[in-house]
């Protein structure tokens, strides 16, 4: 009767293991990329407690192991090695930042844990790696959408200004090599290091060569010393990414943010879509719900986070607890509706989306709003 009783807690014990979805989470909660990696943090939490309290992905219940990666590469190293190892995760959501991204690719295929990155750069996903995916929209797809706009105004001389950063460096390769497909012409290129504190000096030189606008490409609180700088030197037609998408760049650039205008996802201006929009409906809950929760204002950023957890539930359900049925379900999802746009995933694209994901936005008064 004793070992029947004992086989009978074995069994019991091996289900209660794998009824539970380990899911690892990277995110720079702490530290300059803050502004990024808290609200995923905060997303994944609060989609993690609805899927709980709705009764899991197939009955199953998720345990989040999330830690923070404070931007830096060498943390998020040691973080997804613990993940693996010693979590036993079945998938890692986030990074946040491109570096960190970059410097995990190997790992997540020696352990083959697919990663679902929060950052932007098409270098995490180009070349495909199987077990590699991302959210955000590709630099090739912001310098497409800039581009796009840019010609249709007739402004065809550019300056671009970046930051010496994963970021900023892919963001200006894309700006470089695809300008002149679309009849566009670099005439200045400067640089400058996220720690700076002053680019008065470059933006100077840009303006003497009477540029038709200027591309800034960065993240974080550089941008808007160059949106400063810039307004300080009466420059106007200033365009940057969705790496200022925050209400934190505007909080810390001021009066200098009005009339700057960027490519980003349409979660900025959710509520100023119309209710005709497909993406409106989704946009609104996820808003709604974390304003609701946390108090702070929803942003793009956290949008990444919300995109990724859609990704991997969708496949999880397919798949099961195996991690290498969850990578081949996660290429093969379409149509999912994110905060970036449409994901329409193939086994040679593992972003899945396009430039048409974007939409221009404009900063008014304080605000974000779609661009005229």
């Amino acid at each position: 009767m004793k070992k029947v009783l004992i086989v009978l807690m074995m069994v019991c014990f091996s289900f209660t293991a794998f009824a539970e979805i380990r899911l690892g989470g990277l995110f720079a909660v702490t530290g300059p990329a803050s502004f990024l990696g808290n609200p995923e943090k905060l997303t994944v939490e609060m989609l993690v407690d609805q899927m709980n309290a709705a009764g899991g992905i197939n009955g199953e219940k998720i345990k989040l192991f999330i830690y923070d990666t404070q931007g830096r590469e060498d943390r998020a190293i040691s973080y997804f090695k613990r993940l693996a190892t010693k979590d036993k995760v079945i998938a890692v959501l986030g990074p946040s930042r491109t570096g960190c991204a970059l410097a995990i690719k190997d790992l997540a295929s020696k352990f083959k844990i697919p990663l679902i990155a929060c950052a932007a750069s098409a270098k995490i996903v180009n070349p495909v790696y199987k077990f590699i995916f991302k959210t955000p929209q590709s630099d090739i797809h912001v310098a497409e959408k800039l581009f796009d706009t840019l010609k249709s105004k007739g402004k065809t001389r550019v300056a671009l200004i970046s930051a010496q950063s994963g970021y900023g460096a892919t963001g200006r390769e894309a700006v470089l090599e695809n300008a002149e497909r679309f009849g566009i012409e670099i005439i200045a290129d400067e640089k400058f290091m996220d720690t700076d504190k002053d680019m008065t000096s470059q933006l100077a030189k840009i303006k003497a060569k009477k540029p038709d606008a200027v591309i800034c490409w960065a993240a974080g609180a550089a941008p808007a010393i160059v949106a400063r700088n810039a307004h300080a030197l009466e420059m106007t037609d200033i365009y940057m990414t969705q790496g200022v998408a925050s209400k934190k760049f505007i909080e810390l650039a001021g009066d200098a943010a009005n009339g700057i205008k960027l490519t980003a996802g349409r979660l900025i201006v959710a509520d100023k879509l119309s209710y005709s929009d497909k993406f409106k409906t989704m946009l609104m809950k996820y808003k709604n719900d974390y304003e609701s929760k946390f108090g702070g204002a929803v942003s793009v950023f956290g949008g990444h986070a919300y995109d990724a957890f859609g990704l991997f539930a969708i496949a999880f359900a397919k798949s099961g607890n195996n991690s290498e049925k969850l990578a081949e379900e996660l290429q093969q999802i379409k149509g999912f509706m994110g905060t970036a746009g449409e994901f329409n995933m193939t086994a040679e694209d593992h972003t899945g989306l396009s430039k048409d994901s974007f939409i221009i936005a404009e900063i008014k008064n304080g605000e974000f709003v779609p661009a005229e």
